[in-house]
């Protein structure tokens, strides 16, 4: 490789060193209660829990209702391998392999960046860097890239297939049999983490990449390619049948997982199939623009990608629209179902990502310019949350002054991409990363010494049954590990019961209180910490966006010992 300028060396310096950044940042606080996720964490945290517990990796074990064979088991035994069978069970350990597939899938997207460029040195390797930056800048990326979720390994596996045969073709098209079966490993082993329906869009985007390539000869197609799409469809499907030959009970899986979770969907739920798809939050319009939602801070970049393309649209290279095909071919077959969700098309974000990059330089300034003001109002916001936090906390130090030195040094690149054009490109997706970020630093304390029961609190709560607030289903995995080897059951909060009245029911509970509410008074506090709620209701919504932002997103867990109440774990349901 040869390097032309200073200017380019200070630039691939810049590039290495803002990939490092993101490296860490998908790393940083990775263990906290509180990283953007989603709520299907705890339930595969209960199932991986007590599958390892049982010794057997088949079948999957769970006490809650319905959700047993919720997903093929590949997630809870990468789970078990990361735990070590449940010795270590850690959101550390559950959560890092996570961030290894998305980095995996960063370093694929890298490639192909760098592939189709179409430039020679220094050029190439900045498209490669600018693709990978915008995959993991991406929120999604960031909320379901790093939790024990099954969306990174699901990304990785069903990206991979079309990164192969992007990147090695002709050769990859023209393969008689070394590529179908590869396609058919790939992609089955996706399955065997998120299910076998996928293998409807893996398919038809595969086959129409393959009837692209042939230049829409279809008898061409049909007799070159469409048995190869036919082999690594049935060895895909046969991975994933694995799941039913070893498992000890094959007809709970057909069950729970074929007709409960997969047919499901299609379920519209009381409603008129045809207005759920026009109309609502699960409507086609909401998947369609679920491609921006996914971008988080890059909504606009990716939104003015969309309309570069339809202007390019008859220069578009050969690589370009097989990845528009391939989010094409996810939307069109996501738009099926009674459930649509921005979720779905995680799948086609590593190929957004390459697309954004490919048309850097094409996306208008002002797109770059808006979304910097936008992560400047965002870093504004945890300012003045942080300022009143400290406030509310007086006698805690909550931030170190190294997070108010992160925050002046955001803020300073959000300017300097805002009032320098020339590093308004190079700059945005660092000031993006960084706004994460921040927001994760935000975040910590409430997983340091305030967030956390003290270890002589922890200690007493060691063997004993604890009942403490959930509002999701399993939501009451997360204490077990604030209150390691306490038996933890979990109560609904949405029932307005007071700590007085909690106090009737149990004898050692956690309840949830406004920051300046003493509690319970004739209960013994054995200790608290500081949290962060969940899930507010309507009317809570209403009253944040009128100031009252303090009273219902922050509160403080109380651990109660009640003298005389009777724990009802035998007759309550909690949070199954």
């Amino acid at each position: 490789m040869v390097i032309s300028s200073g200017l380019s060396r200070r630039r691939l310096v810049w590039y290495i060193l803002a990939t490092l950044l993101a490296v860490f940042i998908y790393f940083y606080g990775l263990d906290s209660q509180h990283i953007p996720k989603n709520g299907d964490e705890y339930p595969y945290e209960h199932i991986t829990r007590l599958t390892a517990d049982s010794g057997h990796l088949l079948p999957l074990q769970s006490q809650l209702d319905n959700m047993r064979n919720t997903k093929p088991p590949l997630l809870f035994w990468q789970g078990i391998a990361s735990t070590r069978w449940g010795q270590d069970w850690t959101l550390w350990q559950l959560r890092y392999p996570s961030v290894i597939y998305t980095l995996l899938t960063a370093a694929l997207i890298f490639l192909l960046g760098w592939k189709l460029s179409g430039q020679q040195g220094m050029g190439r390797l900045e498209t490669g860097f600018i693709a990978l930056l915008t995959y993991l800048a991406f929120f999604s990326t960031y909320r379901y890239g790093r939790p024990f979720l099954i969306n990174p390994a699901e990304v990785f596996w069903f990206f991979l297939p079309f990164f192969t045969l992007l990147y090695w073709q002709p050769a990859t098209f023209e393969s008689r049999l070394v590529m179908p079966l590869l396609l058919g490993i790939e992609v089955g082993i996706g399955l065997l983490y998120k299910s076998f329906a996928l293998v409807a869009p893996v398919s038809l985007g595969l086959a129409w990449w393959y009837l692209h390539y042939r230049d829409y000869r279809l008898t061409v197609f049909v007799l070159r390619d469409s048995w190869k799409i036919a082999i690594a469809v049935c060895l895909s499907l046969a991975i994933f049948g694995l799941w039913f030959v070893f498992d000890p009970d094959p007809q709970a899986i057909w069950r729970e997982f074929i007709v409960g979770e997969n047919a499901g969907k299609f379920d519209p739920h009381g409603g008129s199939y045809w207005a759920k798809l026009l109309w609502g939050s699960s409507s086609v319009w909401s998947l369609l623009a679920g491609y921006p939602m996914n971008a988080g801070l890059l909504a606009l970049p990716v939104a003015a990608v969309f309309v570069v393309a339809y202007q390019r649209r008859a220069r578009l290279s050969a690589a370009e629209k097989m990845l528009w095909i391939w989010m094409f071919t996810l939307f069109l077959v996501f738009c099926i179902p009674s459930q649509r969700s921005s979720r779905y098309l995680l799948e086609a974000m590593p190929g957004l990502a390459v697309l954004c990059a490919l048309n850097w330089q094409r996306i208008g300034r002002w797109a770059f310019v808006v979304s910097l003001v936008v992560a400047g109002a965002v870093l504004a916001l945890l300012i003045f949350l942080s300022l009143r936090l400290q406030d509310e906390m007086a006698g805690a130090a909550l931030y170190a002054p190294w997070y108010w030195m992160l925050l002046a040094l955001t803020a300073a690149l959000i300017l300097l991409a805002l009032f320098v054009a020339r590093y308004t490109r190079p700059v945005f997706n660092v000031a993006a990363l960084l706004a994460l970020l921040c927001f994760a630093a935000f975040l910590r304390p409430f997983d340091g010494a305030v967030g956390n029961y003290s270890a002589e609190v922890q200690h007493y709560a060691k063997g004993r049954e604890v009942w403490v607030p959930c509002n999701f289903r399993a939501h009451e995995e997360g204490h077990r590990f604030i209150l390691p080897g306490a038996q933890i059951h979990g109560y609904r909060d949405d029932q307005g019961l007071t700590a007085a009245a909690l106090a009737e029911r149990y004898r050692l509970f956690a309840v949830q209180v406004p920051l300046q509410d003493a509690g319970c008074a004739d209960c013994k506090i054995l200790g608290q910490r500081l949290d962060i709620r969940s899930r507010q209701s309507d009317s809570e919504l209403q009253e944040m966006l009128h100031g009252k932002v303090m009273q219902f997103l922050f509160v403080k867990e109380l651990l109660i010992e009640a003298a005389g109440a009777k724990s009802t774990a035998a007759t309550e349901e909690g949070c199954r």
